[in-house]
Protein backbone atom coordinates (compact mmCIF):
# COMPACT_ATOMS: atom_id res chain seq x y z
CA UNK A 1 0.00 0.00 0.00
CA UNK A 2 1.14 3.54 -0.72
CA UNK A 3 0.59 4.55 2.90
CA UNK A 4 3.04 1.91 4.14
CA UNK A 5 5.61 2.88 1.50
CA UNK A 6 5.36 6.54 2.50
CA UNK A 7 5.88 5.68 6.17
CA UNK A 8 8.91 3.56 5.33
CA UNK A 9 10.33 6.38 3.23
CA UNK A 10 9.86 8.95 6.01
CA UNK A 11 11.45 6.71 8.64
CA UNK A 12 14.46 6.04 6.44
CA UNK A 13 14.80 9.66 5.34
CA UNK A 14 14.95 10.77 8.97
CA UNK A 15 17.66 8.19 9.71
CA UNK A 16 19.61 9.14 6.61
CA UNK A 17 19.48 12.88 7.34
CA UNK A 18 20.06 12.39 11.09
CA UNK A 19 16.97 14.37 12.06
CA UNK A 20 14.83 13.66 15.11
CA UNK A 21 12.55 10.65 14.68
CA UNK A 22 9.20 11.25 12.93
CA UNK A 23 6.38 12.20 15.29
CA UNK A 24 2.86 10.87 14.81
CA UNK A 25 0.19 13.47 14.11
CA UNK A 26 -3.56 13.05 13.46
CA UNK A 27 -2.89 13.52 9.73
CA UNK A 28 0.36 11.57 9.42
CA UNK A 29 3.95 12.31 10.41
CA UNK A 30 6.02 15.35 11.28
CA UNK A 31 9.81 15.50 11.00
CA UNK A 32 11.76 18.36 12.49
CA UNK A 33 14.65 19.45 10.23
CA UNK A 34 17.24 21.32 12.31
CA UNK A 35 19.93 23.59 10.85
CA UNK A 36 18.38 23.80 7.39
CA UNK A 37 17.81 27.32 6.03
CA UNK A 38 15.25 26.08 3.51
CA UNK A 39 13.16 23.88 5.79
CA UNK A 40 12.33 23.86 9.50
CA UNK A 41 10.25 20.70 9.32
CA UNK A 42 7.94 18.63 7.14
CA UNK A 43 4.49 17.16 7.54
CA UNK A 44 4.21 13.99 5.48
CA UNK A 45 0.71 12.67 4.91
CA UNK A 46 0.67 8.98 3.92
CA UNK A 47 -2.90 9.43 2.67
CA UNK A 48 -3.88 12.33 0.42
CA UNK A 49 -7.28 13.43 1.67
CA UNK A 50 -8.60 16.97 1.65
CA UNK A 51 -9.53 16.95 5.34
CA UNK A 52 -6.06 15.73 6.33
CA UNK A 53 -4.25 18.26 4.15
CA UNK A 54 -6.36 21.10 5.55
CA UNK A 55 -5.79 19.93 9.13
CA UNK A 56 -2.03 19.63 8.70
CA UNK A 57 -1.69 22.97 6.89
CA UNK A 58 -3.93 24.70 9.40
CA UNK A 59 -1.74 23.58 12.29
CA UNK A 60 1.34 25.33 10.90
CA UNK A 61 2.45 28.79 12.01
CA UNK A 62 6.17 28.69 11.24
CA UNK A 63 7.36 29.68 7.74
CA UNK A 64 9.50 27.23 5.79
CA UNK A 65 7.43 24.28 6.98
CA UNK A 66 6.77 21.79 4.19
CA UNK A 67 3.88 19.44 3.49
CA UNK A 68 4.26 16.36 1.32
CA UNK A 69 1.67 13.81 0.28
CA UNK A 70 1.26 11.16 -2.47
CA UNK A 71 -0.93 13.11 -4.91
CA UNK A 72 -0.74 15.30 -7.97
CA UNK A 73 0.02 18.92 -7.02
CA UNK A 74 -3.01 20.09 -9.01
CA UNK A 75 -5.17 17.98 -6.71
CA UNK A 76 -3.68 19.38 -3.53
CA UNK A 77 -3.49 23.05 -4.51
CA UNK A 78 -7.19 23.87 -3.86
CA UNK A 79 -6.95 22.30 -0.40
CA UNK A 80 -4.15 24.45 1.04
CA UNK A 81 -5.10 27.67 2.88
CA UNK A 82 -3.63 31.14 2.52
CA UNK A 83 0.08 31.41 3.18
CA UNK A 84 0.77 28.08 1.51
CA UNK A 85 2.08 27.62 -2.02
CA UNK A 86 2.70 24.54 -4.14
CA UNK A 87 6.41 23.99 -4.66
CA UNK A 88 5.98 22.94 -8.28
CA UNK A 89 9.70 22.67 -8.99
CA UNK A 90 10.16 20.28 -6.07
CA UNK A 91 7.37 17.85 -6.97
CA UNK A 92 8.87 14.40 -6.62
CA UNK A 93 8.22 10.74 -7.27
CA UNK A 94 7.87 7.96 -4.70
CA UNK A 95 9.62 4.92 -6.15
CA UNK A 96 10.32 1.37 -5.02
CA UNK A 97 11.86 -1.85 -6.26
CA UNK A 98 12.45 -5.45 -5.25
CA UNK A 99 16.16 -5.51 -4.55
CA UNK A 100 18.48 -7.72 -6.56
CA UNK A 101 22.22 -8.34 -6.31
CA UNK A 102 24.08 -7.67 -9.57
CA UNK A 103 27.76 -7.68 -8.49
CA UNK A 104 28.61 -4.32 -10.11
CA UNK A 105 32.19 -3.46 -11.01
CA UNK A 106 33.49 0.09 -10.68
CA UNK A 107 34.25 1.77 -14.02
CA UNK A 108 37.93 1.86 -14.91
CA UNK A 109 39.85 4.48 -12.98
CA UNK A 110 37.47 4.61 -10.02
CA UNK A 111 37.47 3.04 -6.57
CA UNK A 112 34.82 2.69 -3.87
CA UNK A 113 34.80 3.83 -0.24
CA UNK A 114 32.11 2.63 2.19
CA UNK A 115 31.34 3.84 5.70
CA UNK A 116 28.61 2.56 8.01
CA UNK A 117 27.13 4.59 10.85
CA UNK A 118 24.35 2.81 12.69
CA UNK A 119 21.58 2.03 10.21
CA UNK A 120 23.06 4.23 7.47
CA UNK A 121 25.55 3.18 4.79
CA UNK A 122 27.53 5.88 2.98
CA UNK A 123 29.13 4.96 -0.37
CA UNK A 124 31.56 7.17 -2.26
CA UNK A 125 33.13 6.65 -5.66
CA UNK A 126 36.61 8.17 -5.91
CA UNK A 127 38.58 9.11 -9.01
CA UNK A 128 42.27 8.37 -9.56
CA UNK A 129 43.24 11.41 -7.51
CA UNK A 130 41.13 10.30 -4.57
CA UNK A 131 38.52 13.01 -5.15
CA UNK A 132 34.82 12.27 -4.86
CA UNK A 133 33.22 11.53 -8.23
CA UNK A 134 29.85 10.20 -7.04
CA UNK A 135 28.10 9.25 -3.85
CA UNK A 136 24.94 7.79 -2.36
CA UNK A 137 23.64 6.56 0.96
CA UNK A 138 20.90 4.34 2.33
CA UNK A 139 19.15 3.79 5.63
CA UNK A 140 17.85 0.41 6.77
CA UNK A 141 14.28 0.19 8.10
CA UNK A 142 13.21 -3.39 8.79
CA UNK A 143 13.61 -5.38 5.58
CA UNK A 144 13.71 -2.20 3.46
CA UNK A 145 16.36 0.39 2.63
CA UNK A 146 15.73 4.02 1.75
CA UNK A 147 18.18 5.32 -0.84
CA UNK A 148 19.13 8.96 -0.49
CA UNK A 149 21.46 11.68 -1.77
CA UNK A 150 22.67 9.94 -4.92
CA UNK A 151 24.85 12.48 -6.73
CA UNK A 152 27.41 12.38 -9.52
CA UNK A 153 29.78 15.32 -9.77
CA UNK A 154 29.49 17.33 -12.98
CA UNK A 155 32.91 16.36 -14.34
CA UNK A 156 32.15 12.64 -13.97
CA UNK A 157 28.67 12.40 -15.43
CA UNK A 158 27.66 10.12 -18.31
CA UNK A 159 30.13 7.47 -17.21
CA UNK A 160 27.66 5.16 -15.51
CA UNK A 161 28.58 6.18 -11.99
CA UNK A 162 25.01 6.87 -10.87
CA UNK A 163 23.90 3.42 -11.89
CA UNK A 164 26.98 1.90 -10.29
CA UNK A 165 26.21 3.64 -6.99
CA UNK A 166 22.61 2.41 -7.06
CA UNK A 167 23.58 -1.18 -7.86
CA UNK A 168 26.34 -1.17 -5.26
CA UNK A 169 23.96 0.02 -2.56
CA UNK A 170 21.44 -2.63 -3.61
CA UNK A 171 24.07 -5.38 -3.41
CA UNK A 172 25.00 -4.35 0.12
CA UNK A 173 21.37 -4.13 1.15
CA UNK A 174 20.63 -7.62 -0.18
CA UNK A 175 23.68 -8.99 1.63
CA UNK A 176 22.24 -7.55 4.84
CA UNK A 177 18.85 -9.17 4.26
CA UNK A 178 16.86 -6.29 2.77
CA UNK A 179 14.31 -7.09 0.08
CA UNK A 180 12.72 -3.71 -0.72
CA UNK A 181 14.19 -0.41 -1.88
CA UNK A 182 12.34 2.90 -1.52
CA UNK A 183 13.27 6.45 -2.48
CA UNK A 184 11.93 9.88 -3.30
CA UNK A 185 13.17 10.99 -6.71
CA UNK A 186 13.47 14.21 -8.69
CA UNK A 187 12.53 14.16 -12.38
CA UNK A 188 16.16 13.62 -13.37
CA UNK A 189 16.64 10.92 -10.77
CA UNK A 190 13.48 9.13 -11.83
CA UNK A 191 14.85 8.74 -15.37
CA UNK A 192 17.97 6.98 -14.05
CA UNK A 193 16.16 4.81 -11.53
CA UNK A 194 13.66 3.54 -14.08
CA UNK A 195 16.51 2.22 -16.21
CA UNK A 196 17.54 0.19 -13.15
CA UNK A 197 14.11 -1.37 -12.65
CA UNK A 198 12.64 1.03 -10.09
CA UNK A 199 8.92 1.77 -10.43
CA UNK A 200 7.05 4.96 -9.63
CA UNK A 201 4.29 4.35 -7.08
CA UNK A 202 3.01 7.91 -6.67
CA UNK A 203 3.69 11.56 -7.36
CA UNK A 204 4.79 13.45 -4.25
CA UNK A 205 3.07 16.82 -4.11
CA UNK A 206 5.07 19.33 -2.12
CA UNK A 207 3.82 22.57 -0.55
CA UNK A 208 5.56 25.15 1.60
CA UNK A 209 4.26 27.65 4.12
CA UNK A 210 5.70 31.04 3.19
CA UNK A 211 3.04 33.62 4.00
CA UNK A 212 5.02 36.64 2.82
CA UNK A 213 5.26 35.16 -0.70
CA UNK A 214 1.67 33.96 -0.96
Amino acid sequence: MIEDTVRTWVAGWALSRQTPAPVEKPWGLFVEVPDNPAEVGRHVLPEAEESLVRAAAGAVSEPRTWLKTPAEPETVEPWIPGGWVVAWEHTGHLMATDLLATDPVAPEGYTVSVEISGAVTFLRVLDGAGEQAAKGQMAAVGDAVIVDRVVTEEAHRRRGLGGFVMRSLADRAVADGAVLGVLGATDAGRALYETLGWKKHATLAECIYQPLAA
